[in-house]
């Protein structure tokens, strides 16, 4: 018998980790079965006691259920407790462990795969939902000179400026509120990508950028990446390698062992052409 893991989401046809925990899978030689869980937007609870009844060993989760995957797990990590928000979930002794590891995968992906230290910059992120919550501690352990918040209701982003306020520097604001700063990295962790579309954000704060990064991956750059390449940002990168750092960190909590991510994230990328 094989163990039994899936990604949920709503939509979760898209997502790219049935092939990524089924690639970790095989080099690390795990006995175990991964597939895309489709649920209901208001039958998320309902989907996650179906699978554990089916005796799933865990769930990776998507958009939009980060926050009520934070509110039906009986234990979390420390990450995912200052997060306040879940991407993965371990099913253990009658228990529902909740992980948060978007953040941990986005800060590999930045330091080790793009080469670009954190600590010291100014980093723009862009969005205050369940996407970005999860990655704002991590970012801050890193040590940046400034971590701004920048949201279209610029109430979400000073409430996120609150809960994080004790662990470092934080602005806030709406998304035309920087537009005379400048930032070392911007990262989109709005859903705007996912309906092609990108933040009102003023080109002047890419004069500077060394990486504008999309949390968000398709086979082309998104409209946020392609404004920033003609705006000045000397690098951009999509979501594709944070996708297969936090796979690797969920795939290392259930298995308690860490697979190999170079050549997984260039498969990803070898299918897009």
């Amino acid at each position: 018998m094989l163990d039994s893991y899936a990604i949920i989401g709503n939509p979760v046809s898209h997502s790219k980790s049935p092939l990524i925990h089924t690639a970790f899978a095989q080099q690390t030689s795990q006995a175990m079965q991964y597939v895309a869980l489709l649920a209901p937007l208001d039958g998320f609870q309902a989907t996650v006691q179906d699978f554990r009844q089916r005796d799933g060993k865990g769930l990776n989760v998507t958009v939009p259920f980060k926050l009520e995957a934070y509110q039906l797990a009986t234990r979390l990590t420390e990450r995912a407790s200052i997060a306040q928000a879940v991407n993965t979930l371990k099913f253990e002794n009658g228990e529902i462990l909740g992980d948060n590891t978007d953040g941990i995968g986005l800060v590999r992906d930045i330091e080790c795969n793009l080469g670009i230290a954190i600590a010291g910059k100014r980093v723009l992120l862009m969005g205050a939902g369940g996407a970005a919550q999860g990655v704002i501690l991590p970012l801050l352990q890193r040590q940046p000179a400034l971590l701004a918040i920048a949201n279209r209701t610029p109430e979400k982003a000073a409430a996120l400026r609150k809960q994080f306020s004790t662990y470092g520097n934080i602005a806030a604001g709406d998304f035309m509120f920087f537009t005379d700063e400048h930032f070392d990295i911007i990262i989109n962790a709005t859903s705007a990508s996912l309906h092609n579309t990108m933040p009102e954000l003023h080109s002047s704060v890419f004069t500077h950028t060394l990486l504008a990064y999309d949390m968000m991956y398709q086979h082309e750059p998104t409209p946020f990446l392609k404004f920033a390449r003609q705006h000045g940002a000397q690098q951009i990168a999509d979501g594709i390698g944070m996708l297969v750092e936090q796979a690797a960190e969920s795939f290392f909590l259930w298995r308690e062992i860490r697979p190999q991510t170079e050549s997984v994230i260039m498969m990803l990328k070898s299918k897009r052409h």
